[in-house]
């Protein structure tokens, strides 16, 4: 059986570099979602841009709608941005614990078998 050599550490600049473009493609995503559900809510809810705010934050948060939908039109944006925005919140905080959880299994020397 054949010895590995251990690796060192990735440098820490590394890895700051690494968490800040995820902090930026996470906000990215996040705020390409609040935008898409303001303007959905805006136009299809009939509200104004600030309570389109607060029910596009509230639906990507997974905390809940505050409007009740009228139209079916209304009802079926609703449905879809409540499922689009659950994936799109689970997968942006995923996107930030990534560095953290790679720079983790470096420093304890974790190879994941194939």
């Amino acid at each position: 059986m054949e010895k590995r050599k251990l690796k060192q550490l990735p440098h820490r600049k590394h890895f700051i570099s690494s968490m800040a473009k995820n902090i930026i493609a996470a906000f990215c995503v996040l705020c390409f979602s609040l935008l898409m559900g303001m303007i959905g809510y805006h136009c299809l809810f009939n509200i104004g841009w600030v309570d389109s705010l607060l029910n596009a934050s509230m639906i990507l948060t997974g905390m809940g709608p505050v409007d009740k939908a009228e139209t079916d039109g209304a009802k079926l944006f609703a449905s879809f941005y409540a499922i689009y925005s659950g994936v799109a919140f689970l997968t942006s905080v995923a996107v930030l614990f990534a560095p953290v959880l790679h720079r983790y299994l470096h420093k304890f020397h974790m190879d994941v078998e194939e």
